[in-house]
């Protein structure tokens, strides 16, 4: 089996400098920098902004929850598909503040939205769903206890999830491959299509489109500062269990080498401009909040405080130091517990 790393892996790690990074970069305003850094990152992403796709959207018929309604809406999230997603509205005038769910990717393809939002309209996933926020969550569906908590909650399929041709584990590098090959990415097209929910969200009338968050535990986490730092429709953003500097990402062992997954968040040649955080970093100054286990496996302690760092940095040249909480957890490994969640539910209400 060859090695997970090249022999001249080193080499190449130490020409990463990231030079479009805050405080790297010549440039020293940070609008001016914020926007050379994020057509930056659009250019890489491989997938066209200039989708104009009305969103058309279909609701189903609602149906009551604890002190919250539940509905589906299928939209075009781009020009390639029209995407079926779980609406959550509480019960009252409105309007209302709203929370994008991005839901994680662990290898498990039948359920996407489901992971967050109990699945009232299919009892064939009820189960699997169940198990899931089980095994993550302590038993709670996030998106559930949100909308108790006065909040409208949209949470979609991100591509090869739930309704959406799911893939398997084998598969995805496969999916990645082929579309590299069309001139575009996987990874690219995930985050267009977030960036589009969010814009849907904000646009419903139920919706005070002053507070609008992203949230989102492991991949979900990744897809939540992403989409944070993309969208113009966010004004906050939660990340849970996924943040780090690429060189901490890419050790023996990591996750990341096994590839697969990996395609869902690699943007490639970005790494020669900007770091993971450099990239989170393009949300300053709204208000953000990122948590991490200091027990999990997946990212190593001393990568994730480093990038916390560089995060802080930015925040703190902008004079918005207070607008930024990053967070390890000393006794948590790659999970979402009821604590953990209370902490973000609380946070999340205080965002204005």
């Amino acid at each position: 089996m060859p090695a997970e790393l090249p022999g001249f892996h080193p080499a190449l790690t130490a020409e990463l400098t990231f030079p479009l990074a805050w405080g790297t970069a010549p440039v020293r305003d940070f609008g001016q920098w914020r926007r050379a850094a994020r057509a930056k990152v659009e250019e890489h992403l491989f997938v066209d902004r200039q989708d104009a796709t009305p969103y058309a959207p279909e609701f189903s018929a609602r149906a009551d929850g604890d002190g919250y309604r539940r509905e589906l809406v299928t939209v075009s999230l781009t020009r390639y598909a029209r995407v079926r997603g779980a609406l959550l509205t509480p019960h009252g005038p409105g309007p209302f503040p709203a929370v994008l769910l991005l839901h994680d990717h662990g290898s498990r393809f039948d359920i996407g939205k489901e992971k967050l939002v109990r699945p009232w309209y299919d009892g064939t996933r009820r189960a699997a769903a169940e198990e899931w926020a089980a095994r993550h969550f302590d038993g709670r569906f996030p998106g559930d206890e949100l909308a108790r908590r006065g909040h409208v909650v949209l949470c979609f399929d991100a591509y090869g999830w739930g309704d959406r041709e799911p893939l398997t584990y084998e598969h995805q590098q496969a999916v990645a491959s082929t579309l590299l090959h069309l001139g575009s990415s996987l990874a690219g097209l995930m985050a267009r299509e977030d960036e589009r929910a969010a814009g849907f969200l904000a646009s419903l009338d139920r919706v005070d489109a002053r507070r609008v968050a992203t949230l989102g535990f492991s991949m979900g986490g990744f897809r939540a500062w992403q989409t944070a730092a993309l969208s113009d429709a966010v004004t906050a953003g939660a990340s849970v269990c996924w943040m780090t500097g690429l060189k901490g990402l890419l050790v023996p062992g990591g996750n990341t080498l096994r590839g697969q997954s990996a395609f869902h968040m690699l943007h490639p040649g970005l790494a020669r401009h900007l770091d993971l955080p450099d990239v989170a970093s393009l949300a300053a100054p709204k208000p953000m909040l990122f948590l991490g286990g200091a027990q999990d496996p997946l990212f190593i302690a001393e990568g994730v405080r480093t990038a916390y760092d560089r995060l802080r940095a930015v925040w703190r040249a902008l004079g918005a130091a207070g607008r930024l909480r990053a967070e390890l957890w000393p006794d948590t490994g790659h999970a979402f517990p009821a604590r953990m969640q209370d902490e973000v539910f609380t946070w999340l209400a205080a965002q204005s």
